[in-house]
């Protein structure tokens, strides 16, 4: 009797181990091998979902065909915790495991915000007020402390941490810009710097031409003459707010503003925009010449003088050139209804 009860035993423990063998290598091959969905897809992981709520969804998803199998795995290898929310880029054809390492390594979606050259913190503000991939009220941050450049962030990010970064990088390379000017620089302060940088901004967008541009700057303050640069009285009249829809006339260029360098000597008290990393590097370093003037060439570019004289005669040439444009904008037929 003790013998046949020890033979059953082994048969149904031999069986049982036999079934669980067989089960445990279905498991394996299904965890590592066996491919969920035929497209690639996009999930999001909330924060704080637990992980009934995480495994639901990456089934509603169709990431994960088997959500028992997958939250058995986590709780089993005490694993969960280590998942991260985020919003995730989810491949095709891929198996539990890899899942598991994607949602553990967090390498979540990053969403690009683009400051571009020039722009002013209130435009900036409205842009990240008006994209709901980001989240949080934010102040609109000084004119001039964030450096225009494409920066990456993952849905949900506090807006006022994307504009402290923002703060942080061009706090960074200011300092190194400035470290680079020689002894013999007019400006005084890193402060000056982005403000004369702000300036150069919005007169010119080429490149090439911002040396010059800042050339004629300081030549200017280096003899105490005004700087006289339009976009401080577009500022001026506008507050960095949007444009003025119309070109400046001579009697906007008497209001009363300490951002108006026609009337007001030397620098404006703070920048005008958010300026790029090579207007502050132009200023750092001008090219060698004299020019206290430049115009508008027509060709997007600008022509440069060292006299009044030569730059009245380029100023007239620009009037042609403005003139001749507005007459062709005339002759052009409407496009009236037909």
């Amino acid at each position: 009797m003790r013998s046949l009860f020890s033979k059953k035993g082994l048969t149904y423990f031999v069986s049982f181990s036999l079934c669980a063998f067989i089960f445990f290598g279905i498991g394996i091959s299904y965890w590592f091998q066996h491919p969920h969905h035929n497209k690639s897809t996009v999930v999001l992981i909330p924060k704080g979902a637990s992980l009934t709520q995480i495994a639901s969804h990456l089934n509603t998803q169709g990431v994960l065909d088997l959500p028992l199998l997958f939250k058995a795995f986590l709780y089993g290898t005490r694993s969960w915790k280590d998942l991260k929310a985020g919003e995730y880029f989810i491949p095709e054809a891929i198996s539990p495991a890899q899942l598991i390492y994607i949602l553990k390594k967090g390498d979540v979606i990053l969403h690009p915000v683009s400051l571009i050259e020039g722009e002013t913190s209130h435009s900036l503000v409205q842009k990240l007020l008006a994209d709901t991939r980001f989240e949080g009220a934010c102040d609109i941050p000084p004119e001039g402390t964030i450096l225009p450049e494409t920066y990456h962030f993952p849905r949900g990010t506090i807006r006022s941490h994307i504009i402290a970064h923002m703060q942080k990088t061009m706090k960074e390379k200011l300092t190194e810009v400035w470290a680079q000017r020689p002894s013999t620089h007019p400006l005084h302060s890193p402060e000056e710097l982005v403000v004369l940088a702000s300036i150069i901004e919005k007169e010119t967008a080429l490149s090439s031409e911002k040396p010059f541009v800042a050339a004629v700057f300081l030549n200017r303050l280096k003899q105490g003459m005004p700087l006289q640069a339009d976009p401080t009285v577009l500022y001026a009249l506008t507050e960095g707010k949007g444009g003025l829809g119309r070109d400046l006339t001579r009697h906007d260029l008497q209001v009363e503003s300490p951002y108006n360098t026609y009337l007001k000597p030397g620098l404006p008290p703070f920048p005008i925009a958010n300026p790029s990393l090579s207007s502050l590097k132009a200023i750092v370093s001008p090219a060698a010449v004299p020019y206290l003037y430049f115009v508008a060439d027509g060709s997007g570019g600008h022509v440069f003088a060292t006299t009044l004289e030569e730059h009245q005669q380029n100023h007239a040439a620009w009037r042609k050139v403005q003139k001749k444009s507005q007459e062709t904008i005339k002759k052009k037929p409407s496009k009236g209804i037909l």
